[in-house]
Parts: structure tokens; C-alpha cells; sequence
């Protein structure tokens, strides 16, 4: 399995998050769905997506350039 090889975007993308719901964060920037996954990570033999939930629906900066500190939120990294 390759390492996270590609961005799959330069900037964060703004998404509204829904208590409870579960997402599925691209974490090989192959996909074409950003920020979220397609699946495509499993053609490109790449790192899986990273799943997870929040507690509360809030407004959520999302990362593409996949060199965030805190996934799958942007932390200002691809700067």
C-alpha cells in the first residue's frame, strides 16, 4: 500500500456535518468526491479512508492537501 501520494486539493473545503452521521474522510487524495471517499484508494493500491463522527451538526473546514496534523480537519498545512 502506498502512503498518502497525491493531494487532492490546495485549499479546505466547507461542509456541514450532521450529528451522528458517519463520513468517510480521503486520506490518498485520489478520489474525485473530496474531501470525502470514493473508494478510489483501493485501483491506486492507496491508504484507506479515515472514518469518523461528530457529536453535534456544526460547519467543518475539511483538508485535501492530506498534510493536516488533525485529520481529517484543516489545520493550515497546505500553506
Amino acid at each position: 500500500m502506498k502512503e498518502n501520494n497525491i493531494k487532492g486539493g490546495d485549499a479546505p473545503i466547507k461542509c456541514e456535518l450532521e450529528a451522528g452521521k458517519n463520513y468517510a474522510w480521503c486520506t490518498c487524495g485520489h478520489g474525485d468526491a473530496q474531501p470525502f471517499c470514493n473508494g478510489s484508494h483501493r485501483k491506486a493500491n492507496a491508504t484507506p479512508s479515515m472514518s469518523f463522527t461528530v457529536e453535534e451538526d456544526k460547519t467543518a473546514y475539511l483538508c485535501t492537501c492530506k498534510l493536516t496534523k488533525n485529520p481529517p480537519y484543516c489545520d493550515g498545512s497546505h500553506k
